[in-house]
């Protein structure tokens, strides 16, 4: 059993991860690096094995060499971004993780564990230079307005009570300048709320600027909002950040409980102060942006599970909205399924008129993890296979089909919980009625529903409205 580590059972174990592996003695020289870090950086073993590391990638110095950092300090460092070119001259970007090797307090070398971004920084790059050209080239006289938003309060559709107040409150934000976090769960809407608050607002003809910061590593992040100046890492351009894009407009920061936690702490600075810092810059710039945050979880659960910043979500949350779940509008369900019928209609060259009313008690009664999202998506894929007329159950995918056979899966729609809040709102129903002696629209009233609602669910409950 002591023996079972040998040095070729170690090499099976390292060559079979998905990050690079290097490790350096207390001089400098490399003494192993895995497969996926010589294929990530382009080398031969024999050509780096044993060679001290500045000779391998002449453009590091005692300086920018994460490794030989940890050897002058003997600290680990994590995830720092590292540029750099290697021993045939190709630049590589990397995340890197690099931990001292401490025997008897003495340092006998360094192990660093890297990920490579180099195409991740690429496409990053690739796409601010994109959105510079789209907001400030000269436009063509053929072109409409340009590096704005699509969708706008028309677009959302609902009539539900709590569809009516979240657009009567976002048309509200839409018309002053203050940080606006919208939270929901995945697939309810959140950046078409965004979209049709920055084109209800008077920032409309300038920018738009979105950026998910769960899609880009948090080191890299900060040269995407803030840019860079030539110089201020190997081989870096004067490039403007996402901030100075948008600038007069809206910068969107999607699942913003992604980005790590220091950068938050600038972005704070910047929501203070109205200047931003190039990384690498000393000096800072002025800049006029409206920030509208997203988060995919509930604040107070965030900031308690350190996600989020207090002081930052403090600021940014001078206007905050909840996006309801679809299972919270269901009465939304029957205009929303109307509205993705006539798109795709469009966009499939069909003419599907609508869904059985077995497929409409279907969605009524399923429980929707996916929210607005998947809806659209189940009704993509049916019109995608049908020839007819109508969707009917069995168009449906599988998962969602079993509700239409009465054969339900045993989830968390068929937990107590559902059929306690069930059961309370048919008690509910059942008093208004009475209150109104069986007058279903003086009931609606009381109730604050729709009386069609209303009417749905004395028909869903079996209630006799006498």
């Amino acid at each position: 059993m002591d023996n079972y580590f040998t040095k070729d059972t170690v090499d099976i174990i390292l060559n079979n991860i998905d990050e690079g592996v290097q490790i350096i003695d207390n001089r400098g020289k490399i003494l192993y690096s895995n497969d996926i870090a010589l294929v990530m950086e382009d080398i031969d073993r024999e050509d780096v094995t044993g060679k001290h590391i500045l000779s391998v990638y002449p453009s590091l110095t005692e300086i920018t060499s994460t490794l030989l950092q940890v050897l002058r300090t003997g600290e680990t460092i994590y995830d720092v971004k590292q540029e750099f070119l290697n021993f045939k001259g190709n630049k590589i970007t990397t995340i890197n993780t690099s931990i001292p090797i401490i025997e008897e307090g003495n340092i006998k070398g360094a192990i660093e564990i890297s990920r490579d971004i180099t195409k991740v920084r690429a496409l990053s790059e690739q796409l601010v230079d994109l959105q510079k050209e789209l907001y400030y080239e000269e436009p063509k006289e053929t072109d409409e307005k340009r590096g704005t938003a699509r969708y706008t309060f028309n677009d959302i559709i609902g009539s539900t009570e709590e569809i009516v107040e979240l657009k009567r409150k976002a048309i509200k934000a839409a018309e002053n300048n203050s940080s606006v976090i919208v939270y929901g769960n995945t697939g309810t809407g959140k950046e078409l709320i965004v979209q049709a608050i920055h084109n209800a607002s008077r920032r409309r003809e300038k920018p738009f600027v979105a950026q998910n910061c769960a899609a880009i590593p948090g080191s890299l992040l900060e040269s995407i909002l803030f840019g860079t100046v030539k110089g201020s890492f190997t081989d870096a351009d004067n490039r403007p950040g996402l901030f100075e894009l948008a600038n007069g407009g809206t910068l969107f920061l999607d699942e913003i409980n992604s980005m790590p936690f220091e950068l938050q702490a600038k972005l704070l600075r910047v929501l203070e102060e109205g200047r931003i810092r190039r990384v690498g810059d000393i000096k800072t710039r002025k800049v006029d942006v409206r920030i509208i945050a997203a988060m995919n979880m509930d604040p107070y659960r965030a900031m308690k599970e350190r996600k989020i910043r207090d002081d930052l979500f403090y600021r940014l949350s001078v206007v905050s909205f909840r996006i309801p779940n679809l299972v919270e509008r269901k009465d939304d369900i029957k205009g929303l399924v109307q509205f993705f019928i006539r798109k795709f209609n469009r966009q499939l060259d069909k003419n599907v008129k609508g869904v059985t009313n077995g497929v409409l008690q279907t969605f009524y009664q399923y429980h929707w993890p996916g929210n607005i999202r998947e809806l659209e998506n189940i009704i993509e894929g049916a019109m995608n296979m049908i020839d007819g007329s109508y969707i009917r159950e069995e168009d449906l995918p599988n998962h969602v089909s079993l509700f239409a056979t009465g054969e339900k899966r045993k989830d968390v729609s068929d937990f107590s919980l559902r059929k306690s809040m069930n059961n309370w709102e048919k008690q509910f129903i059942q008093d208004a009625l009475k209150e109104t002696a069986g007058n279903v629209t003086k009931a609606a009233q009381l109730l604050k529903i729709p009386r069609q609602t209303l009417q749905y669910k004395i028909k869903k409950y079996g209630i006799t409205a006498d």
